[in-house]
């Protein structure tokens, strides 16, 4: 065999199985084989003056390379069975909690010093959620924010290029079961391997899904979670973000009963696009750095989604709505939350005249044309549940843009080793369909390093 373990993707679950794998076998030959560019080397050509929209790299740095979908991201670590993921159901809710307390330390190890953990552990808006039928999830979250949160990347990438092999730009194509191991396959040659973990993130959701249909290995349609990306000024949420930092908050509407949720919320924020498969999202990132912060705050307002048979493409549903706001907008539409409850679009002009700056140049449209009126309906009853908490969320001048999409892998069957009826084959983070977390991710990978060095 080349190697004694084959990664297949560096996000945090493949750089976390990595890691400890080091930690427990230095001598152990392994190998990382990553589709995008090294981390010195992701730059997002979108620079806001001449480059201002998507212009559709052949590998988008902003979701693929070493770090992953995460390296861009607000660097939020939930120390949580609540959300982030159902790691729990396989590895137990301690063994869980203990994982991502370990991540924890490793952040803070490798350039994490210094950055806040907070908490909703007694806190008062606890109580003030409940009584306005909202609901405040548990959690602990360490901030690392985007600029530290690369500054720990580029610590764990120093720490490990000398001890495994790293594969930039060379996305596999194929796995193929030889005796005693694996052939991982790419555009020019192949690689054999004892074990292979598989940890290709939401962006390898489709490639994930051949895997498993070549292979034959079990899974179970999922879940999409489809809405908006709401920016305002960052002072409406103030009082629960400079205690809080993220609040999760879930709320069930009165007229359909969906459950509608916050979810990334980032104080004094920038929002952004994604690239997920050629289809142009939005996502939101902040910073640690007061330089870099703005007067404004974004968070996601989601309803998530399950589908019955005979549907199964949960996946293509999410990207249908993406597809169809694209067309429109030429990529993501903004719209006053005001203009679209009297039933207008927003235009340049009405955009112009809002008491808000956006952080992202993007299309002013109508959100209406484009996502499910179940759906729409959610987030608007769900932004008018919110204005009783933080007055001023329903204000004519919030901005809604459209949409955001989390994609989530099918779930892949595999034991409690998250290892598949295959032995020595073991899918991990996002792309198993079971962690939906940066903290989850990782956590995933150093538990299946711990399963096989054992």
């Amino acid at each position: 065999m080349n190697y004694d373990v084959i990664i297949i993707g560096a996000g945090p679950g493949g750089i976390f199985a990595a890691y400890e794998l080091m930690q427990h076998k230095p001598h152990m030959k392994v190998a990382v084989f990553e589709s995008g560019h090294a981390l010195s080397k992701r730059h997002c050509p979108i620079d806001g003056v001449k480059v201002k929209t998507c212009i559709g790299c052949k590998s988008c740095s902003i979701m693929s390379g070493f770090g992953g979908a995460g390296a861009f991201s607000d660097g939020k670590y939930n120390i949580t069975n609540d959300f982030g993921g159902v790691l729990y159901e396989y590895v137990g809710k301690k063994e869980a909690l203990d994982l991502m307390h370990y991540v924890d330390e490793i952040n803070l190890k490798f350039g994490g010093e210094g950055t806040k953990l907070y908490t909703t552990s007694g806190s008062r808006f606890k109580t003030l959620c409940i009584q306005n039928d909202l609901h405040l999830l548990d959690a602990s979250v360490r901030h690392l924010g985007t600029d530290i949160n690369y500054v720990v990347l580029e610590n764990i990438y120093e720490y490990l290029k000398d001890k495994v092999e790293f594969f930039f730009d060379t996305p596999v194509r194929n796995i193929k079961i030889i005796p005693g191991g694996y052939s991982v396959v790419c555009d020019e040659t192949a690689y054999t391997c004892k074990n292979c973990i598989v940890s290709v993130g939401r962006s390898g959701s489709k490639w994930m899904e051949k895997v498993c249909r070549d292979l034959d290995i079990p899974t179970r349609s999922n879940r999409v979670d489809i809405g908006v990306r709401v920016e305002l000024p960052a002072s409406v949420f103030a009082h629960l973000t400079d205690e809080l930092y993220e609040s999760k908050i879930v709320y069930r509407t009165k007229q359909y009963g969906d459950k509608v949720r916050t979810f990334c919320m980032n104080p004094k924020g920038a929002v952004v696009n994604e690239n997920t498969n050629g289809i142009i999202t939005v996502n939101g990132h902040s910073y640690e750095d007061p330089a870099k912060q703005t007067e404004n705050t974004n968070f996601a307002l989601l309803v998530s989604k399950e589908f019955s048979e005979p549907f199964r493409d949960s996946n293509g549903y999410g990207e249908s709505i993406a597809r169809l706001s694209n067309m429109l907008g030429g990529g993501v539409i903004v719209q006053r939350f005001g203009d679209l409850i009297r039933g207008r679009r927003s235009t340049p002009g009405r955009m112009t005249d809002a008491f808000i700056t956006p952080t992202l140049n993007a299309t002013p449209g109508d959100l209406s044309l484009v996502l499910p009126k179940r759906i729409l309906d959610g987030v608007i009853e769900m932004i008018y549940a919110l204005d009783k908490v933080a007055p001023g969320t329903a204000n004519d001048d919030t901005l809604l843009y459209g949409v955001e999409v989390k994609f989530y892998n099918m779930e892949v069957k595999v034991d409690s080793r998250l290892e598949t009826c295959f032995p020595g084959l073991y899918i991990i983070g996002d792309g198993s369909g079971i962690t939906h977390s940066l903290s989850h991710a990782s956590a995933s990978g150093v538990h299946v390093a711990r399963n096989i060095t054992e």
